[in-house]
This record gives structure tokens, sequence and C-alpha cells, in this order.
């Protein structure tokens, strides 16, 4: 599909939300769930950190280690997944990447050391960075550009929804079934490739790119991502706040039920229940984080988006060192994952207009799985400083990387009235 094509075809589209088509309400609802449930599987461990040290006798920078195994593995995922769902699809290749994940969370159930754990993170990885690029890829050649910010918002925030599903589980399971209890629930996310082998189509525009294809009009060329200075340097500068962007969001899912137990000084398995139910509240802040950005995003543009989270993520940060009891420490958590997790879904929504759609599932698997990979460093780097310093050293650390990733993004060319190439 040409970009004149693509543009008649927004143009056509509906405008509320409630008068989707139908196709459009199948990739919004199979992409959502998707991201549901496989983060809901990536986020257990989140909850079973903390058991799983103690009971397999394992170090802080080892358990950021199993934490940042998946991110590390979202970057050969992505550069896999992202390839295959430009070149055979992307309905077939997403359903791939959900039926990885569900098969890498339950094995974990099984496992009792820390290489077999480290691998089968490393798969669950692979798994949840493939799917990113295919979803944003479904979404940005279904809906016109003007609305590509909320909708990729919407599915991101599915992310959120599987967290909290992730909470509630652990609560209800792990009292009585431990955390190998847990990730047995990993099956979940078959039910969405149920639902989309049996209801999700190619969209227009990809199966235009076939055709282009096999006419020779166009090729696929991984070099797409980097074929000008200006393309070149845009990506370099996606992948540094992707970086930044993974170190506080997975950084902080990772480590934040353990940073709530240091700060009240919580050690008991019930009463630590409640602390996995207290990150509720703050997962909510996250998604309706999203959902704003995606609004203000379609709004103001992504330079002024971006700019207006980060300076507010870097603050709410640092506030949140102050937090001495369960409510402040929900409130101001809230507000941190609002501001600094609500840039998450936009990312998609960027890369869907930066670069062409022969390389998109591509472009936007290649540059958030180096950024997660990258980024994953930061469970690590969190864990080490978790056993050699304190919280206040974590915080200010992650508020630091907010005002780098905002000096970055004011250097984006063209990124203040951006459009589709």
């Amino acid at each position: 599909m040409t970009v004149s094509q693509s543009e008649n075809v927004a143009q056509q589209e509906p405008v509320s939300i409630g008068k989707m088509t139908s196709e459009q309400k199948v990739v919004l609802g199979s992409t959502t769930l998707g991201f549901t449930l496989d983060h809901m599987d990536a986020t257990f461990l989140s909850f079973a950190l903390a058991p799983m040290i103690a009971e397999l006798h394992i170090t802080g920078a080892q358990g950021g280690i199993i934490a940042a195994m998946s991110n590390w593995g979202a970057l050969l995922g992505s550069l896999l997944f992202g390839i295959l769902a430009d070149r055979i699809g992307r309905v077939k290749v997403l359903s791939y990447t959900i039926m990885l994940v569900t098969f890498a969370t339950v094995i974990l159930a099984f496992l009792d050391n820390t290489h077999t754990i480290y691998a089968a993170r490393f798969l669950l990885g692979m798994g949840t960075g493939g799917e990113y690029g295919v979803s944003m890829a479904l979404i940005a050649e279904s809906f016109r550009a003007s609305r590509v910010g909320r909708m990729s918002s919407i599915t991101a925030i599915g992310g959120q929804v599987g967290a909290i599903l992730a909470a509630i589980l652990a609560t209800l399971i792990m009292p009585s079934f431990g955390w190998r209890g847990l990730f047995m629930l990993g099956f979940l996310p078959l039910i969405v490739v149920y639902i989309v082998r049996r209801h999700l189509k190619e969209t227009p525009e990809f199966e235009q790119l076939q055709s282009d294809y096999k006419a020779g009009k166009k090729k696929f060329s991984f070099s797409t991502i980097a074929n000008s200075p200006k393309r070149a340097y845009t990506s370099f500068v996606l992948i540094v706040m992707l970086t930044i962007q993974t170190s506080g969001y997975y950084g902080l899912m990772n480590w934040l039920p353990t940073i709530m137990r240091k700060q009240l000084g919580i050690t008991e398995t019930i009463t630590a229940g409640y602390v996995n139910l207290g990150m509720i509240p703050i997962i909510i802040g996250m998604a309706v984080g999203m959902l704003t950005f995606g609004t203000i995003l379609d709004t103001i543009g992504p330079r002024r988006a971006f700019a207006i989270f980060l300076v507010a993520s870097a603050l709410m940060i640092y506030v949140f060192t102050f937090a001495y009891n369960m409510w402040t420490l929900i409130i101001l958590g809230a507000l941190v994952g609002f501001f600094s997790n609500g840039m998450y879904g936009g990312f998609g929504a960027v890369i869907s207009r930066l670069y062409p759609s022969e390389i998109r599932a591509t472009a936007a698997n290649t540059l958030m799985g180096s950024g997660r990979a990258i980024g994953a460093f930061s469970s690590v780097v969190i864990g080490w400083i978790m056993d050699n310093y304190n919280v206040a050293t974590v915080m200010l650390s992650l508020s630091l990387m907010y005002m780098v990733s905002l000096i970055f993004m004011l250097t984006i060319p063209g990124f203040k009235k951006l459009g589709r190439n």
C-alpha cells in the first residue's frame, strides 16, 4: 500500500472507537489481550523473585540477572521475529511469539537452579520482544496516523492489566502453592493464540507489501534502519531513550515489591501479600499514564509530550525516596508509574511513523529489543545497589537517567512535527 493509499484508507476510517470496523476491533482486541497475558507471565517474576532468592539461596545480583535475562533474550527475539513478521506475516509470527512465552513461563515451575532459570527467562524474552513490533505494526497498519498514539497506548495498557492480574494471582496462589504454582498459570496466553489463528487476518497494507515484493517494486533490507545519516542518528537516539525507558520500567517492576518491603521493613510472607496488592494502584497509575500520553502525543506532538513526561518522571522518582509508609508508597508510586511508564506505548507510535512499512516490524523490534537488552543491566545494577547501598541511591540514579533521555530526545531531527514516512 502506498502512502496515498494509506491516507485514503485513513480518511475512511471511523473516528469513534465505538464505530471501529470489525477488523479494527479484532486487531485492537487481539494485540491488547496478547500484551495482557504475556505481560502477566513476565510480571510473575516481580512477585516470585523474593521467595525464589530465599529458596534457591541466590544473591541479589543473581536475582537481577534472572530479571535481566528476559530483556537480553528480547534482543534476539526482536531481530528474529521482526524480520519474520515483515517477510512472512504479522499474524503467524504473533502466534509464534505467544506460544514461546507460554512455554518459557510454565517450565519455570520445574526448574531449581539459576542457569536453567536464566535460559527459560531468555526464551520468554525472545517471545515478548518479538511480540512488540508485530503488534505495533498491526496497529499502525489498521488505524490512521493521527490515532496510532492512542491505539498503541491502549494495547500497551494491556500489559498493565496483565501486571494487575499477576499481582492478584500472586496474592491468591503463592501462600498455598508457592512461586512454582504461580508459574504454572503461564499457559493462559494460549487463549490468544486461538483467537489470533481463528479471527485475525493480515492487513491490506501488508498484503500490498507482499505484492510489491513479488513484483520487484520493493525489497526487504535490514539496512533501511540506518540507510541515511539522519535515520541512523534517529535510530541511535531512540535506542538510548528505550534503554532508559527499560531501566525505569523493568527495573522498577522487577524490584518495586522488594523496594517496598525494604522501605516498610516487611519480611513476613503473609504481610508481604499486602505489598503485592499494594502494587495494583501503582500499576493502575501506569495504565492511566499510558492512555494519557497517547492522547497527548496525538494532540501536541511527540517532542512536547516526551519532554513533559521525562521531566515529571525525574522529579517523581526522586520524590519517591521520601515515602515513609504504605499509603505514601502507593500514592507516590502511582505518580511514578503514571509519568515514567506512561511513555511506553508512545514509542511504538513514533517508530511506526518514522520507518516505512517494509521495515516497520523489524525497526520496532530491533530498537525496542536493543533498548531492552542494554537497559536490562539496570536490574543487575539495582540488585547490586540494594545489596551495597540503599533505596535512595537507586531512585536518584533512575531520576538522573530520565534527564539524560530528555537531552537526547531534544536532538532528534524533525521530531517536533512527526509524520509517517
